[in-house]
């Protein structure tokens, strides 16, 4: 009967996961946890050097620096060898990151560069949604997910006494490729003309590679897949849940499944950066670990130079791995990737890798005096010296995390807490400071607010205009050549 009883939870499990998720289970695939650059750059260079048929390639930023060109050099190569190489890199995000020069470069060799979601006539505000997400897909036969971008900070900078930045992947082979390459096509037409059709394998035509069931969840703006999994992992832990995550600022939703969840008895346990080149945001991330602090979530700081991972492992059973971080920025306004991985073998990995990078955190708690010792979690000197990655995705986090408990405050729609008094005062300051500057330039220079609100104005009018035209057009199109 009990046997009966698990086997029918599994069920039950497995269907909500699909529906939450968006993705179906798919069988028969081998995975390769990687941990840090030191473990997923190698296996993605030597993936690379083996390609015959094409290579796709989707980054967030790719830096103009050592690990940057390294990569630029590779994949020129196999472009000129006659190997159809496809790189799909965010437009925000690579602002900055690398020259026009090097850009031109990886064209010249024969490498299809597109970026992302550049700014539009018809659609001034359409540049806020990016994508995030980090897929090397190679011959149809192997494919990456991961959180790391191309970049020394990840590898590492010794001259500057920078060490690597702490993150995590996996190498995929199996059916669940073609799931991943299409991924990719979804991304890659989205911006130009879609991928010759013989760069698109089946789940039919990949054999198994192994017995690890997973699924691959694409995130789309407002599609929350991701989303529902992760409150979803929050109801259906009986044991375990823990996270590790960049730039956590938790939906009051989220936060609230967490502390039934530990209230409850499972194990909660959050992994966060213990350094921050924004100091208002480690502020207003901080007085949000408090409510998880109360209900009995443990949480816990890295050490090292900066912690970029964004994975959880339920139960020992459930497992994610991928681009998803823990705020409202991943799980609704970006493009991400995430595998969420079915197997009590790569959870027990999971763990411990989790347990390892625990013995490197030091824990936060209630009282000082409770507080367990651990090393500084002051930055080296350099750490912040240069772009970061995700710090457009951790900004806006920060913001939608001090506007949701604003908003709560002015409407009176929820009960607030102790632990946000400190962004109640954060909040007072800002709208206090903005007021008087707003007024001041009113005042002084009234071109200043003006011409951007008229700017702004003007270019959301055309933009509803240029838009109707194409509605319009289409229309008749439509009515002139009936499918």
């Amino acid at each position: 009967m009990a046997h009966i009883r698990h086997r029918v939870a599994r069920e039950l499990a497995d269907q909500a996961l699909s529906r939450a998720a968006g993705a179906a289970l798919i069988p028969g695939n081998q995975i390769r946890l990687l941990r840090d650059a030191e473990e997923n750059y190698p296996a993605w260079i030597r993936a690379i050097e083996s390609a015959r048929h094409w290579i796709h390639f989707e980054a967030y930023i790719i830096y103009e620096d050592r690990a940057g060109r390294q990569f630029a050099e590779l994949l020129s190569a196999k472009a000129r060898e006659g190997v159809p190489v496809r790189l799909v890199c965010d437009w925000v995000g690579s602002l900055g990151t690398a020259s026009k020069k090097f850009w031109r470069r990886l064209a010249q060799a024969g490498v299809e560069v597109r970026f992302f979601n550049p700014p539009r006539l018809d659609s001034p505000f359409g540049w806020i949604s990016r994508d995030h997400r980090k897929l090397i897909a190679v011959d149809g036969s192997v494919a990456f997910v991961a959180g790391l971008c191309v970049g020394e900070f990840w590898a590492g900078i010794p001259e500057q006494k920078i060490d690597p930045w702490r993150d995590t992947g996996v190498e995929i082979r199996g059916p669940a490729v073609a799931d991943l390459e299409r991924s990719f096509a979804d991304t890659w037409v989205s911006i130009g003309p879609a991928l010759d059709s013989r760069e698109l394998p089946s789940g039919d035509d990949l054999k198994a590679a192994g017995e690890v069931s997973l699924r691959i969840v694409s995130g789309l703006p407002n599609a929350a897949g991701v989303y529902r999994v992760d409150q979803l992992f929050a109801t259906l832990a009986q044991r375990s849940i823990w996270l590790a995550d960049a730039y956590f600022v938790g939906t009051g939703a989220y936060i609230q499944a967490l502390q039934a969840a530990a209230r409850s008895g499972v194990d909660v346990r959050l992994l966060v950066p213990g350094s921050n080149n924004l100091p208002i945001l480690r502020a207003i991330s901080r007085a949000g670990l408090r409510p998880l602090l109360e209900a009995g979530v443990r949480v816990f700081e890295w050490n090292g130079s900066m912690m970029h991972a964004k994975t959880a492992v339920v139960d020992g059973q459930w497992s994610r791995v991928g681009s998803t971080n823990l705020n409202l920025t991943s799980w609704l306004g970006n493009r991400e990737l995430d595998v969420l991985v079915e197997d009590e073998g790569f959870a027990r990995q999971m763990e411990e890798m989790y347990l390892e990078d625990l013995s490197q955190s030091t824990e936060i708690v209630l009282s000082k005096k409770r507080r367990r010792p651990g090393p500084s979690v002051k930055p080296p000197a350099g750490q912040f010296s240069k772009k970061r990655s995700g710090g457009t995705s951790r900004t806006v986090a920060g913001v939608l995390r001090l506007g949701q408990s604003v908003g709560a405050a002015v409407t009176n729609r929820r009960e607030l807490g102790p632990a946000e008094a400190v962004i109640m005062v954060w909040g007072a300051a800002f709208v206090a400071i903005l007021s008087e500057v707003v007024a001041v330039l009113a005042v002084i220079w009234p071109w200043a607010v003006a011409v951007p609100v008229a700017v702004v104005g003007l270019w959301t009018a055309v933009s509803l205009v240029v838009r109707a035209y194409h509605l319009r057009t289409r229309k008749g199109r439509r009515r002139r050549n009936p499918p």
